[in-house]
């Protein structure tokens, strides 16, 4: 008589990988997401240790970099028993060592998801995270507030400090879609606002750029909600359009939100 067969993970490990990267508030979550649910792939989330080691990996050279930064993730994926699926990960602040990311990882893909910086600062304002009277800390230990972030401009940081909320939140975006700009050799990029009235044409160009199938990923993007676009018309004061088109007016001009 046979015995059981157990099925235990492959030890093959799958090396195209799937950064997703943008400004928090983008859509990141909900892309990683629905990307993690098509067959063969698998969802890693905003990885802790990784996310915690980002301002320290952004300061060091690109080759030393990538190496931590594999070191990491790959510790995470077999921990997770995932080493053998396609991992798709999601931690904003991989934006910043997005170079570094896709050395570390030669097959892997980036897909940066941008979302008009107006209406990302309306949910940072909701979140309160930068806000100067915020307590307490995020999931990788990072403590809210106003103090300056390591993506902050270093000769403007007493600045960054005083600014207004709505100013942070747009500095904020704008560093972090910039520093998920750095690749575009290796980066797909997608608009929010498309992915929520168009995601069949979204779903078509991811599928085609990720080799995916595209039926199951459009039916994932379905999913999206449409009511947050534009909410900086009734949500913003004209003093804090005013602060983020001081700040992040020259990005938003050129992706085509201001014209």
């Amino acid at each position: 008589m046979l015995g059981r067969t157990r099925t235990r993970p492959s030890l093959k490990r799958e090396a195209r990988l799937i950064f997703v990267v943008g400004s928090p508030r983008s859509g990141t979550t909900f892309l990683g997401g629905s990307l993690g649910a098509q067959p063969g792939l698998v969802d890693l989330g905003e990885v802790k240790p990784l996310k915690a080691s980002i301002p320290q990996l952004a300061r060091l050279p690109e080759q030393e970099a990538a190496r931590r930064f594999r070191r990491t993730l790959d510790v995470v994926r077999r921990l997770g028993l995932a080493g053998h699926l396609r991992g798709v990960e999601q931690t904003p602040e991989t934006s910043f060592v997005l170079a570094a990311a896709l050395h570390a990882y030669p097959f892997a893909k980036a897909v940066h998801i941008v979302r008009d910086g107006r209406d990302v600062v309306c949910s940072l304002l909701e979140r309160g995270w930068l806000g100067a009277e915020r307590a307490g800390s995020d999931d990788a230990g990072v403590a809210y507030g106003a103090h300056p972030r390591f993506w902050v401009e270093p000769d403007r940081a007493e600045e960054f400090r005083t600014a207004s909320e709505a100013r942070r939140a747009a500095w904020a975006w704008r560093r972090y879609v910039s520093g998920a700009r750095s690749a575009p050799e290796r980066t797909i990029e997608i608009r929010y606002e498309q992915l929520v009235s168009e995601p069949g044409s979204v779903a078509q160009r991811l599928a085609e750029y990720l080799d995916l199938d595209p039926n199951p990923l459009t039916e994932s993007l379905s999913k999206a909600f449409d009511r947050s676009v534009g909410r900086y018309r009734k949500d913003l004061t004209p003093d804090q359009l005013d602060e983020v088109e001081a700040e992040a007016g020259e990005l938003l001009n050129e992706l085509g939100y201001v014209k």
